[in-house]
């Protein structure tokens, strides 16, 4: 199921790199950048995670939260941030609870073999907790800048 623009930031639980619970919730009141991405540690998404802390700072400043969330656990997540130094946020969606809610736990399919993955996909929510843009099927090269300029245009 796809979320639609003005749609309400669902009410859902992640795992933290510590261990701990987090929902999503807990962002309202400020901007909220949710991506959802495949797997730590491979290209795409090494350079994703990358690109989101260089630009972070000025996530930041513009009172914006940023969260990456996969199905990897909060140990492989710390390993990844410890090798690139990452700043972002990482959480785990172990029961595809978030991912099944955003639309992003889609079959694809491989050499003809089908199986059950994660759309690299990322959502903008305002500080109400609406939705106010996403991108679906993401590629890498240049989209933290795009959705700095999105966070930015929200005023």
């Amino acid at each position: 199921m796809a979320m639609d623009e003005g749609a309400k930031l669902p009410d859902v639980e992640l795992t933290t790199t510590s261990g701990g619970k987090l929902s999503l919730h807990s962002f309202i009141g400020k901007p909220l950048v949710l991506y959802f991405y495949p797997k730590d540690d491979t290209s795409g998404c090494t350079r994703e995670a990358q690109d989101f802390s260089q630009h972070l700072d000025e996530f930041t400043a513009l009172g914006a939260a940023v969260l990456g969330v996969s199905k990897d656990s909060p140990i492989k997540h710390q390993k990844f941030i410890d090798k690139y130094d990452l700043t972002v946020a990482l959480a785990t969606d172990g029961d595809s609870t978030a991912m099944e809610a955003f639309g992003v736990w889609v079959e694809k399919s491989m050499y003809g073999k089908k199986y059950m993955g994660i759309d690299r996909s990322t959502f903008l929510f305002d500080a109400g907790g609406r939705l106010v843009r996403s991108w679906r099927r993401v590629k890498v090269p240049g989209h933290a800048v795009e959705v700095l300029e999105a966070v930015r245009a929200l005023g």
